[in-house]
């Protein structure tokens, strides 16, 4: 399992450790994630996904999943989550 969010796409990132006599060592930094099932209105049911916690917050503040997949770009997304986007664009198409 990668350590990459499935919908913004951001993923480790590397830096220094820098000691008090300022010595510096490689060091990584990981995304905070988390898996988290949220609720698609379109399909009716959870949808598991491994995001972070900035992308829970994004998800909240554009009113839910389905929202923030039909504003992503596709390029960030996972082919996981790009297929959740097709199948919620499919349902709203047939609802509508």
């Amino acid at each position: 399992m990668s350590r990459r969010c499935e919908l913004t796409g951001k993923g480790p990132m590397t830096g220094n450790n820098v000691s008090h006599a300022n010595n510096k060592t490689k060091r990584r930094f990981l995304p905070n994630l988390n898996d988290v099932t949220l609720q698609s209105e379109a399909l009716g049911r959870g949808v598991k996904l491994r995001i972070s916690a900035s992308a829970l917050r994004s998800v909240d503040h554009r009113g839910g999943l389905d929202a923030f997949l039909a504003k992503a770009k596709d390029a960030e997304l996972s082919a996981n989550a790009l297929k959740i986007k097709k199948e919620i664009a499919k349902a709203q198409a047939a609802n509508a």
